[in-house]
């Protein structure tokens, strides 16, 4: 990946003491983005938002503006003053909020009164499009974290059974479809019976819901939308899935490999091979010929 430098060469995106802007959601990736960049050289200038960002963040960056959704013109003035042309999107907002703690500034009404629909994605890719042509490049979330992405493969001890497999090709086609309307990413399927749907809820939330509804026998699948920008909203999963999944009593997971983000990957194997778990990566192909078999 190659970075932009106004008036001369291209840079190595792991060029020393290289600036990058961090614009943080919720959860533990803005961190652990943050802590990769220092460690590589990177001074990180970050931007948080009220009432979602983990405040610990401020202690790995070189200084963070704090804002409210829809500041748009503060977050520009900031990356101004402390020379920042490249950044990164990374962590949620959660959705709920999304309708109470805005305080949309001239910039922001503008974008949204431009756009045709305001699903998840289109917002997005609005955002960073606006970015970009005030000259702040958005890069992949995961561009100096790739060890984070799924590898391919079945991760527990106990791999899922034949029934299992049929519901998570299944699910897999079912998540495909609503990540295609800009629903969710995540469905959990038993018997061949969708139970939930991601939407504004939640991957957690969905889960449990569908725990009242089936008795042990269901399957999480969470996948990336299709034609998913994976600069920002690529799904992840985590140690919170697990222990959310043993609550609902559900005992197998199917994520897709290389596209979706998992933190802790190795407690979190630990703690399903604990719990009797099923864990599985796989790409489109592969999953289709997994579930034949």
């Amino acid at each position: 990946m190659q970075m932009p430098e106004e008036n001369g060469p291209a840079k190595d995106p792991t060029a020393t003491r290289h600036k990058i802007g961090l614009i943080a959601g919720n959860g533990q990736f803005p961190l652990l983005f943050a802590q990769a960049a220092r460690r590589k050289g990177w001074q990180v200038f970050a931007i948080g938002y009220e009432g979602e960002t983990n405040p610990i963040l401020t202690q790995h960056v070189e200084t963070m503006e704090w804002l409210y959704l829809g500041q748009i013109r503060r977050m520009l003035k900031f990356f101004r003053r402390h020379e920042i042309t490249d950044a990164v999107m990374i962590g949620g907002i959660t959705k709920t909020r999304m309708f109470t703690n805005v305080r949309p500034d001239i910039k922001a009404i503008a974008l949204l009164a431009g756009m045709r629909h305001t699903h998840d994605d289109a917002i997005l890719r609005a955002f960073a499009d606006l970015l970009e042509s005030e000259g702040i490049r958005i890069h992949a979330s995961t561009f100096l974290l790739p060890e984070i992405l799924a590898p391919e493969g079945i991760w527990t001890a106990r791999k899922p059974s034949r029934s299992e497999r049929e519901d998570m090709r299944l699910g897999w086609r079912i998540a495909k479809q609503i990540g295609h309307l800009d629903i969710g990413q995540c469905v959990v399927v038993a018997g061949g019976s969708v139970l939930a749907v991601e939407a504004i809820e939640g991957t957690d939330a969905a889960i449990t819901r569908a725990g009242t509804l089936c008795k042990g026998q269901a399957v999480v699948v969470k996948v990336c939308k299709p034609n998913q920008d994976t600069r920002f909203d690529i799904p992840a999963v985590g140690m919170g899935t697990i222990e959310t999944m043993q609550k609902a009593n559900i005992k197998a997971l199917a994520i897709e490999a290389g596209k979706a983000v998992v933190f802790d990957r190795d407690l979190m194997i630990q703690k399903a091979n604990q719990y009797k778990m099923s864990i599985v990566a796989y790409d489109e192909r592969t999953m289709q010929e997994r579930s034949e078999g």
